[in-house]
């Protein structure tokens, strides 16, 4: 059972508009109209993540913007979204972004150097998949809108897109992509698009990007085929969880690799 698409919609506006209150399980399943247990099993089930789960992602989101838009110490941004120490609120950002908070208030001008270099390249090298690999996810891009920039897309163990995907790339359009040699596991696939046109700051928390996440998780078993992916990147849904990883990290990654396999 999931929830309806207004129920769902109401909810989340409800959680984003008391997203700075200490929002309890009782409190969520109220407004909802369901009993604590039904509402925490309907959430998830519709959602991919727990209520919580999906709070704390709205809230780490929101550290991202105050880091980048306010000079607020970083004790201070952890308390505003929910952290009781600094500690704990390094611990987590690290492990949901994928860069510590200080890093990650000081990676714009690293992001507009890597958006640059991205922007130079002539030649982005073509994965080519051979018969011979086993495990592989593969599939096919394409976009709702026209857009002209390049493409994020990646399997991670969670059904939100935080911290470094277990398998992923930069794809300099639509297109084919395909990943081999995918470790037996529960993944989930996730793309979003950054356009040529972006300011930096709309890609270091991508809150309007075009996106796409699978609704069933994809398991891979050794020796097992995988459906062809057909990716549709879209305008961002009530549904569709915060993007938490960091792009200028992956960027990084991609251009170190493309660099060293010229």
């Amino acid at each position: 059972m999931q929830m309806q698409p207004e129920e769902l919609e109401a909810i989340i506006s409800y959680i984003q508009h008391h997203l700075d209150e200490s929002l309890s399980l009782s409190q969520l399943s109220s407004y909802a109209g369901y009993s604590p247990y039904h509402f925490t099993r309907i959430f998830k089930e519709t959602m991919g993540i727990s209520p919580f789960y999906y709070i704390s992602s709205l809230r780490m989101q929101k550290a991202k913007m105050l880091l980048l838009h306010t000079k607020f110490h970083i004790r201070d941004i952890g308390l505003e979204t929910g952290q009781q120490s600094l500690g704990t609120f390094t611990t987590q950002f690290t492990k949901r972004i994928g860069v510590t908070p200080s890093k990650f208030r000081k990676s714009a001008q690293l992001a507009k150097d890597y958006f640059h270099s991205l922007k130079q390249l002539n030649h982005w090298s073509l994965h080519k998949s051979t018969s011979l690999t086993s495990n592989k996810v593969e599939g096919f891009v394409e976009s709702e809108s026209p857009f002209e920039g390049f493409i994020l897309i990646g399997l991670f163990p969670k059904p939100v897109p935080e911290g470094l995907p277990l398998y992923g790339t930069l794809l300099s359009s639509v297109g084919h992509f395909c990943f081999d040699n995918v470790k037996p596991g529960v993944y989930y696939l996730m793309a979003t698009s950054v356009s040529w046109e972006m300011d930096v700051t709309e890609f270091l928390v991508p809150e309007n990007t075009l996106r796409f996440r699978s609704e069933t998780p994809i398991v891979i078993k050794d020796q097992n085929s995988v459906p062809y992916q057909q990716v549709t990147l879209h305008s961002p849904l009530p549904n569709d969880p915060p993007i938490l990883i960091s792009i200028p990290l992956l960027m990084d990654i991609f251009l170190k690799g493309y660099y060293r396999n010229r």
